[in-house]
């Protein structure tokens, strides 16, 4: 990688692009996990569950009312914060474009390790392996802060 394609990760506008990618990254789920409240809907659900859990087994279901108040929850809360991304990449990266990176990016470590060592707790290990690679999608460019373009 050049100089200049180096440097082209690492401009503002770049970085306010990266921030919609993140949004979805983080978004994409919700509506599997909403479908999950229902028992007619939930198998993709399940099967999600059933791959962060690997090995795949079926031991995973969604019977369970429980679970599928669960899986209303985290749809509801994936959306949500990828809503807030992409609103923050929207209508506030361009004031304060250093800020928003923190916060997006303090918001994904704290995710990653929260999830990760309830992950690791719950005897659910590749998940948290799962989780690597979720935050090095998400985060991208957003390691590093931005130079000004102007």
């Amino acid at each position: 990688m050049t100089t200049s394609q180096n440097s082209k990760f690492r401009t503002q506008s770049f970085h306010k692009f990266w921030l919609k990618i993140t949004a979805i990254v983080v978004g994409i789920a919700a509506p599997i996990f909403f479908l999950g409240t229902m028992i007619e809907t939930s198998e993709a659900a399940r099967l999600t569950l059933d791959i962060l859990s690997y090995p795949i087994d079926g031991n995973i279901t969604y019977k369970s009312n429980d679970v599928r108040f669960l899986s209303a929850l985290t749809g509801g809360f994936l959306l949500g914060w990828g809503v807030m991304i992409w609103l923050l990449s929207s209508w506030v990266y361009d004031k304060a474009p250093e800020a928003v990176r923190k916060v997006v990016l303090i918001g994904l470590l704290s995710w990653f390790c929260l999830d990760s060592t309830g992950s690791i707790a719950s005897s659910n290990s590749s998940n948290a392996i799962f989780n690597i690679f979720v935050l090095l999608l998400a985060v991208g460019p957003l390691w590093l802060p931005a130079k000004s373009e102007y």
